[in-house]
Order: structure tokens, then sequence, then C-alpha cells
């Protein structure tokens, strides 16, 4: 049997263990409310007897390949993650990995972290930075209508976009005094208590200064308590809770006061990152988990007193910014754009982007290290772009990352291009 039968026979297998469960589900209601019972009183149809049996049907469906010889699974799924390389013929792998609970841990040892393999598989890929080699090469598409604005994995947009790979979804929020936009893993729920809600990068009137906001802490980094009133009624409550919005970077354009034109000139601090991590054999911080739970603590510095801080936010919303930046221990790195050299001939300012952007821009950007020269770090380190951002079309954008940017930093990053900005132009 070869690879591609046994992956279409565990989806055939999945998909009738589903239909079974919503059966019995649907034939549980139809007994429940033939004794009288209520709708309101949905919940407790489920009984622990029901759970128990549909378990037993999983196990039943699923136990000749739950039950295949480690040896050999573990040979299974590294010959499918190595066919299936490339979007949409890699949710194979996604697909063994939602099998159950012995393949799922088998394909989490399998797949390697994107910085090593350079392939995007899981949701948590995009919280990890790219790969150190070559840049992972992306397009972005504008949606003005509904000021939507979504990230897809590839060079260029399909032909008719079914081959198209969405990684994430932004919308631009309009508020009375200020914008913001929400960072989501699906295009159409950007809910800050959704779990599919990633983060969200909030501007200063001016335009001139970005906060981005992930919605939950960064791998081995300390948070710094944010004792900032709020205007509303507010509450303590104990950092352990999770759901919050962590202060990972923030990005800063330059004031420009002549309003003269040219490039715009910005400058971002990964607080999350540290400066070292570029240099050879550095590290950036890789989560490989997902998202915290309750009983998860998330570390943060003691006060004075030797107390833990609490965190203030209001109670009538989930979207209160629950940390202030976050702490590495080390100095942070610090990004700048490439100067750009004027063209007399073409009287522009022009980037060397390797064909990637092909439309002038004001958007149009590189990012490269800004390193404290006692740090050491060679020059061609400080050198990699990093991060590079253009136009290709009428709502049309490539953007194109690398070590030690995730997906989801370098998206808010370039989110900030398409604010408005006053008092930088």
């Amino acid at each position: 049997m070869s690879l591609k039968s046994i992956v279409r026979e565990l989806r055939e297998m999945r998909d009738g263990i589903g239909s079974m469960s919503r059966r019995a589900g649907s034939s549980d209601v139809r007994a429940s409310h033939g004794r009288g019972c209520s709708r309101h009183s949905w919940p407790g149809l489920w009984s622990e007897q029901q759970r128990h049996g549909q378990e037993q049907q999983q196990q039943q469906h699923q136990g000749r390949w739950a039950n295949l010889p480690p040896e050999l699974l573990l040979d299974v799924i590294q010959r499918v993650e190595a066919s299936e390389a490339t979007w949409p013929a890699r949710r194979q792998v996604v697909a063994c990995a939602a099998v159950c609970r012995s393949w799922r841990e088998v394909t989490k040892e399998v797949v390697k972290t994107l910085e090593e393999c350079g392939r995007i598989t899981f949701p948590i890929s995009l919280k990890q930075p790219g790969p150190r080699e070559h840049p992972v090469q992306c397009f972005v598409r504008r949606d003005r209508a509904t000021s939507t604005y979504l990230l897809y994995l590839g060079l260029s947009p399909s032909l008719h976009g079914e081959n198209d790979k969405l990684l994430l979804a932004a919308r631009k929020i309009r508020r009375a005094a200020r914008t913001s936009f929400v960072i989501s893993l699906v295009s159409d729920d950007f809910s800050q208590s959704s779990s599919t809600y990633v983060g969200k990068l909030k501007p200063n009137f001016l335009g001139t200064k970005f906060t981005i906001f992930d919605s939950q802490p960064p791998c081995d980094a300390v948070v710094l308590p944010n004792n900032r009133p709020s205007k509303r009624h507010s509450k303590q409550v104990s950092p352990r809770l999770p759901l919050g919005n962590y202060n990972v970077a923030t990005v800063s354009y330059e004031l420009t006061v002549l309003r003269n034109r040219g490039p715009r000139r910005m400058q971002c601090t990964m607080h999350s990152i540290p400066a070292l991590c570029i240099q050879e054999g550095g590290k950036a911080p890789t989560p490989t988990g997902i998202i915290h739970s309750l009983d998860e603590h998330v570390p943060t510095l003691s006060n004075s007193k030797g107390k833990e801080p609490a965190i203030e936010f209001s109670s009538t919303s989930l979207s209160a910014d629950l940390s202030g930046p976050v702490c590495t221990n080390e100095v942070p790195l610090v990004l700048k754009n490439k100067a750009p050299r004027w063209h007399e001939q073409l009287q522009c300012w022009c980037l060397n982007f390797r064909g990637r952007v092909t439309v002038a821009s004001v958007k149009n950007f590189q990012l490269v290290a800004s390193v404290d020269p006692s740090l050491g770090i060679p020059a061609a380190e400080q050198e990699k772009v990093i991060l590079q951002f253009g136009k290709i079309g009428k709502d049309i954008f490539t953007m194109d990352y690398r070590y030690p940017l995730s997906a989801f930093q370098a998206f808010a990053i370039c989110l900030t291009s398409f604010d408005t900005k006053p008092a930088c132009e």
C-alpha cells in the first residue's frame, strides 16, 4: 500500500468517526427531548457513559493504526514528511498528527522547527524564527473594502487562488481616537477572545510608533509588569492568566519636520529577541508547544518587596494589554531600514529587491540588523536582509523574511506600512 493510500484511508477513518459521533449526539438529543428535557439542559446531555462509549468507538476504529509497531510508524511518518514538502500536499503531514495521540507524538518528533527544515507545517511554525540559509517567501493581499490584509505562502498569487496557503489575516479596526490591527489565523474571525487570535498592532496618535503585542508570552522571556491604571473600572488579576497581549516589539518611524519627500526611516526594537542571536551559534527563542494553559505560570519580575506584581486590566474587555515590554535579560535586537541610493537616470530612490518588487512605493523597505560594535558581530551578518517588503501590483505585496524573525513578527512589522502617517510624509 502506498503512502498516499495510507493517508487517504486515515482521512476516511477520521471522517467516519466524526459522522458517527454526530449521529450519536443527534440521537441522544432526540431521546432527551422525548423525555421532556429543555434545550437549556444541553450540557447535561453528554453524560460520562456517552463520552466513554464514544472513546471506545474511536479506539476500536483507530486500533489497527494506533497499535502499529513504533519502528513502522516512525518510518511511515518520515516518508510522508519527506515526500510532501510543499502546500497543499503538506496537509497530509497534518493529517498524520490528527490520527491519534501516538501518531501525534511521533509526528511532533519527525517534523523539525522552521529554522531547521524551512517548512511551515503547524500553526506554531508562524511563531518560530525562519530559516537561516534562505528567506521564506510570502505575499500579502489587501482588501480595501473590508480593511483586511491576508498573508499567503508563496512567490506570488496563483491564477485561481486555489493553491494559495493562508498563513495569517489582519483587519484594521478604527476607533474614535486611533486604529489598531488584529491578527488572526483565519480571515473571518478577528475576535480577541477567539482561539484563532494571534496578536495585534497598536499605533500612537501620530502614526510614528507602533507596538506589537503577542497573544502568548514569548519562549524563555520575562514579562515586565504594566502598572498603568486603566480608565475603566479595573481589578487586579493574577499574572498566571495567559490570555492577554505581551509587548514583543516596537516599530518607530522618524518624524519628518520639514515634510521633505523621500523614503521612510524606521527602526524596530525586538524585545523578545536578543541581539547576539544573529551571530554564528546564536539562538533565537523558538516556541515548540501551544498557547499556555491556565495552570502554567507566566514569569514576571518581582518588585522591591519581593511580592509578585499584580497586572491590571479592565474587567469589561479582554483586549487589555496585560504586560509591558518583554525582557530577555540581554541586549534586544534592533532592526533598521536599509538606506536606498538615489538613481540619477530614474530620478528615484532604489533598493535591490532581487526581482521580488516591481512597483515603486513609499511602503517598500528592507530591514537589516543595527548592532552595537561592542558586541563583536561580523559585518556580514549585519548586512543580511532579514525582512523585505514591497509592491508588485494593485493591492498585492511581497514579504520575505528569515531568521531570527517569525512570520507573525514580520507580518506585524509590514502592517505598519499600511497605517496613515501624517507626521512622516
